[in-house]
């Protein structure tokens, strides 16, 4: 039996599995492009009324200022992360830093505190501050509490670098930031590119701290925006408009999945190692 042969039956037990949610998934898709009869199975009639959101804002309210404020939070937060992320890495792997073993360990025990017990702690922080109901407040506290994890990301794509490419650097008479900047970081780029997307992925999907410290309309977030469209008291409740909404909402990550979902996969080999 061919290698190709042996692989026919595991792809039908995962296509099996899979096919229920990949059943759902086309359902919904095609809710928000039509519309049924009560009881019925399959949609009456093709329409782009459940997305008229996105041109009349007298349906659920201006998208696309919420849209924006997704955007700049989460690109905001990949530019934190990954800045401080690739410098704090490096250092930790190359550097003989002092109490480094107690450091790492920090880093995880900080990351492994669930967010809804820092929110009072948080909350009293940015009052003192004057960054409470500010986008900017919740960028930097959302950014904290990623930083333990994606700087222990980093430093395990780090430690996969030969010693002999920065020592021939040094030798050569290069500075220890050229060294990093023109000889390390490009060894490193699939790590940058993996914790970039999954960055991305868990800012743009952030409900709990937007809608707490920054519950102001004007700095609305996607995530709470939906929550607001997502009203079934609401007499002129519409199911399918609350899809398309979802839908809308998801794409942008549904894209990206697709597009890096290899690199997206490296995270896990390069934070391994201790």
């Amino acid at each position: 039996m061919t290698k190709n042969h042996a692989l026919w039956p595991v792809i039908f037990i995962l296509a099996l599995f899979s096919a229920p949610l990949a059943i759902m998934y086309l359902f919904l898709v095609v809710d928000t492009f039509s519309n049924s009869a009560p009881g019925s199975f399959l949609p009456d009639e093709f329409t782009l009324q459940h997305w008229r959101f996105l041109w009349n804002p007298d349906v659920t309210g201006n998208v696309w200022e919420p849209t924006l404020n997704t955007f700049l939070f989460t690109v905001s937060l990949v530019a934190i992360v990954l800045g401080v992320s690739t410098t704090a890495g490096y250092a930790v792997s190359r550097l003989n830093l002092p109490f480094r073993r107690f450091f790492l360990s920090s880093l995880m025990v900080m990351h492994a505190f669930p967010t809804v017990t820092l929110l009072i702690g948080v909350f009293l922080v940015l009052q003192y501050a004057g960054l409470y109901n500010t986008l900017i407040g919740v960028i930097l506290v959302k950014a904290s509490l990623m930083l333990p994890l994606g700087i222990w990301i980093m430093k395990g794509f780090y430690d996969s670098v030969p010693w002999e490419i920065e020592m021939a650097g040094v030798q050569d008479g290069a500075s220890r930031f050229t060294v990093w900047w023109r000889l390390i970081l490009p060894q490193v780029k699939p790590g940058l590119m993996a914790l970039s997307i999954f960055v991305f992925i868990d800012g743009w999907s952030e409900y709990l701290l937007p809608r707490i410290l920054a519950p102001a309309a004007q700095i609305e977030v996607l995530s709470v925006y939906l929550e607001a469209v997502s009203d079934p008291d609401s007499i002129t409740y519409n199911f399918n408009l609350f899809k398309s909404v979802g839908l809308f909402y998801t794409l942008p990550v549904i894209v990206l999945f697709v597009l890096f979902q290899k690199p997206l996969m490296n995270i896990f080999s390069g934070g391994t190692k201790g």
